[in-house]
């Protein structure tokens, strides 16, 4: 069984992390550990008229942001990692500085202290030079930095499509399949 934790963290875009849970659920022998930022609840609310109660059903483990005392906030709960979907340039701060000060980062932390996948997902545009050097500290530390950008050569067909694909890549991160994913087969 591979435990992932989720994060959700207040930028743009929540609705991407809540469809990685709904495409993890239907994965075998994935169990997802969810932390959802007061900020992403507020957007999520906003941009898809989903409440914070119902993205939380998609996981098999809830915490709330302020629960430093989580199992996730210890190195001794064994993960697989965690992926950060999305990653506001706040969260992206805190987590390049190790500013512990919400759940969300401190499983980060964690993560990144213990050698485990840390996937950021993070969403802004464009990016100043302070995101960028702070992208590049996560890098040096371990993280992935896997913006949200979608592709084109799948030929998708709707926004679905190109979320999917994009899932696919963050799955390929952890060693998953992900049926919807279309890899790149050459130029025919």
């Amino acid at each position: 069984m591979k435990k992932i934790i989720v994060a959700i963290s207040g930028a743009s875009g929540p609705i991407l992390g809540v469809r990685l849970l709904q495409a993890m659920q239907r994965i075998p022998d994935v169990e997802t550990h969810l932390v959802m930022s007061h900020g992403a609840a507020a957007i999520l609310q906003e941009e898809s008229h989903l409440s914070y109660e119902q993205a939380c059903a998609f996981a098999h483990r809830v915490y709330a942001e302020d629960d430093l005392a989580a199992p996730i906030s210890s190195g001794s709960f064994r993960t697989d990692g965690m992926i950060v979907l999305p990653c506001s340039m706040k969260t992206l701060s805190g987590i390049a500085n190790a500013y512990d000060d919400n759940l969300l980062i401190r499983a980060a932390d964690v993560c990144l202290k213990e050698g485990r996948k840390l996937v950021l997902c993070p969403r802004e545009a464009p990016f100043n030079r302070i995101h960028l050097k702070n992208m590049l500290a996560c890098s040096e530390a371990g993280a992935v930095i896997l913006p949200p950008v979608f592709s084109f050569y799948s030929k998708p067909e709707s926004m679905d499509d190109m979320i999917d694909q994009f899932l696919g890549k963050i799955f390929m991160q952890f060693d998953l399949e992900y049926p919807k994913f279309r890899p790149w087969e050459g130029s025919k």
